[in-house]
C-alpha cells in the first residue's frame, strides 16, 4: 500500500474513533453553530519517502498578520472554490508547488482561529525534493519537517500565557530550531489524534 492510501486508511479509521479534538484557538468555545467565520483551507503536504516528511513555511516579517509565524501553506477559500481547490492554489502561489503533482489524501477536521477563519486542512502527499520557491512577498523560507516527529504527542508542549486580561492556551511543538505554535501546531495534534494507531 502506497503512503497515501496508508495516511487516507488511518484518516478514515480515526474519523470513526471518538477523538479529543483542539477545535479552535478559544481551546473550550463552543463553536456550534459555525458563524461569520471566513473558510480558509491549508495544504498538509506529507512527502513520499521512506522517512515521510511535511512541508511547512515561514511567514515573511512583512505581514500584517502572523509575521515570522510557521504555517502550512494556504489562506482563505475564494468564491466558487472548495477547500481542496483552495489549498492547492495556495500553495502553488506561496511555494511553488505545482498543483498536479499532489496526490490529494482527504480534508481532516476544520479548525477556528481567533483572528477569524475557519480552516480546513488538506492532506497530500506530494514527491520528495521538488523544487520550490517561496514567494518573497508572503514567505520568507520553507523547510520539511520529519511527520514522525510532528505526529508524537511528546512533542506537544501545552503551554499557557497571559492575554487580554486572561489566560491563553497553546500548543508548541519545537523541532531543531524552529518554533511551531498556535494554529498550525493545534492542527497538527488534531492530525495526531486521527492518525494514532490503535
Amino acid at each position: 500500500m502506497n503512503l497515501a492510501n496508508r495516511l487516507r486508511a488511518a484518516l478514515e479509521a480515526g474519523g470513526r474513533r471518538e477523538t479529543i479534538l483542539v477545535r479552535s484557538d478559544m481551546r473550550d468555545a463552543v463553536l456550534e453553530p459555525l458563524t461569520g467565520y471566513t473558510p480558509a483551507a491549508v495544504l498538509v503536504a506529507v512527502t513520499d519517502r521512506a522517512e515521510p516528511g511535511v512541508i511547512l513555511t515561514q511567514r515573511t516579517e512583512t505581514l500584517r498578520k502572523h509575521a515570522g509565524q510557521i504555517a502550512f501553506p494556504g489562506g482563505r477559500i475564494d468564491p466558487g472554490e472548495d477547500a481542496i481547490g483552495a489549498a492547492l492554489r495556495e500553495a502553488e502561489e506561496e511555494i511553488a508547488l505545482p498543483q498536479d503533482r499532489v496526490e490529494i489524501v482527504g480534508p481532516a477536521d476544520c479548525y477556528v482561529t481567533v483572528t477569524g477563519f475557519q480552516v480546513t486542512p488538506v492532506i497530500g502527499v506530494v514527491p520528495p525534493d521538488l523544487p520550490l520557491t517561496p514567494s518573497a512577498a508572503e514567505v520568507a523560507d520553507w523547510f520539511e519537517a520529519p511527520l514522525d516527529f510532528l505526529l508524537d504527542p511528546a512533542n506537544h508542549v501545552d503551554r499557557e500565557v497571559d492575554w487580554q486580561g486572561g489566560k491563553r492556551r497553546y500548543y508548541e511543538i519545537m523541532w531543531n530550531d524552529r518554533r511551531i505554535w498556535g494554529a498550525t501546531a493545534a492542527m497538527i495534534v488534531n492530525l495526531a489524534a486521527r492518525l494514532r494507531h490503535d
